[in-house]
């Protein structure tokens, strides 16, 4: 009995305890509340400074501006360009097939050797059990340099074998297949930037000489050649340079020249609307929306929107809204 007595005053001290401290927070709250405006922003007054022309109230001052780089829009060329593999390929490689089929006796010449047209290049026995021939020759049907020795001495040939491949190597050719969508723009004289893996860090000009008429009914790819040429057009060799070789060509599918260009890095692509930021006279970022033309890796070509001259954001327009004051940094 006594000790529950205890515990009852223990709780009744512990809620008296607990509701003087609620009585006193809600006072203190009522007296914060009902203080003077002036007496609360005094302290603010004095540690900013008054001497600056007086404390406005807080986030009343103007917007940080933002610190941005700019260019000028220019003129310029921009080309349109499609990157694609081939392979370097002797000029006219032909095949050199017997006239008749038989045993492959005798093979005059090897792989890198010269031939001329009209040589006797190997011979064939057409003899069959029981029946002895004379030995046929094959004679060379061109000229150039044996690039190809399928067959060895002593293999069985047919008329449809082709023993040697022969191919003009002092002026090589890029055989390559362009994708159906880029076809309509491929024309004869159009020029190339070529790469070759065995000859880094160069690169070589080249122009589409042949154009197939038909495209390949299996890839749906157009075969293209183009020879190598120099700076004025003139057919090109260098000795470096070996058929057989993998090469990546970046084929200019159009060019234009004297348009404005711009930066891609300067544009944005906002929901489906391509978007540039200008600064003008008073360093206020203004927003445009552009119409674009052809484009590459580095640029597009602006169509509408904005103009020659225009100084347009290329570096922190990402975070800008049409009006923003800005700094321009160099």
């Amino acid at each position: 009995m006594k000790k529950s007595r205890i515990v009852t005053a223990i709780i009744i001290a512990i809620i008296a305890v607990l509701a003087a401290l609620i009585g006193y927070t809600i006072i203190s709250r009522r007296q914060d509340a009902d203080a003077p405006a002036g007496a609360a922003a005094a302290p603010n007054a004095q540690g900013s400074g008054g001497g600056q022309g007086g404390g406005g109230p807080p986030g009343g001052g103007a917007r940080n501006a933002a610190v941005v780089r700019v260019a000028e829009i220019g003129q310029g060329t921009i080309e349109n360009s499609v990157v694609i593999n081939g392979d370097v390929l002797a000029r006219n490689q032909v095949s050199i097939f017997p006239t008749v089929g038989g045993k492959l006796t005798e093979a005059r010449f090897g792989i890198g050797d010269r031939v001329a047209r009209g040589d006797v290049v190997a011979m064939i026995d057409p003899s069959r059990p029981g029946e002895v021939y004379s030995y046929s020759p094959v004679v060379s049907t061109v000229s150039g340099t044996v690039l190809q020795v399928p067959f060895s001495i002593g293999d069985t040939v047919t008329a449809q074998s082709a023993l040697f491949v022969v191919g003009d190597l002092s002026s090589l050719r890029v055989e390559t297949f362009v994708p159906e969508r880029f076809v309509s723009s491929i024309r004869l004289g159009l020029r190339a930037q070529i790469s070759l893996e065995s000859i880094p860090g160069e690169t070589f000009l080249a122009e589409i000489e042949e154009v197939s008429p038909v495209l390949e009914p299996a890839s749906r790819t157009l075969r293209i050649q183009l020879r190598f040429i120099d700076g004025q057009g003139r057919t090109a060799a260098d000795s470096r340079i070996k058929a057989g070789m993998f090469a990546t060509l970046s084929l200019v599918t159009r060019t234009r020249t004297n348009v404005p260009v711009i930066p891609r890095s300067s544009v944005i692509n906002t929901y489906g609307h391509w978007i540039v930021f200008t600064v003008d006279e008073g360093n206020i970022a203004r927003r445009h929306e552009l119409e674009l033309g052809i484009e590459n890796e580095e640029q597009f070509e602006v169509l509408s929107g904005v103009g020659l001259g225009d100084r347009i954001v290329i570096q922190g327009q990402n975070f800008l809204s049409d009006g923003d004051p800005v700094r321009i940094v160099d």
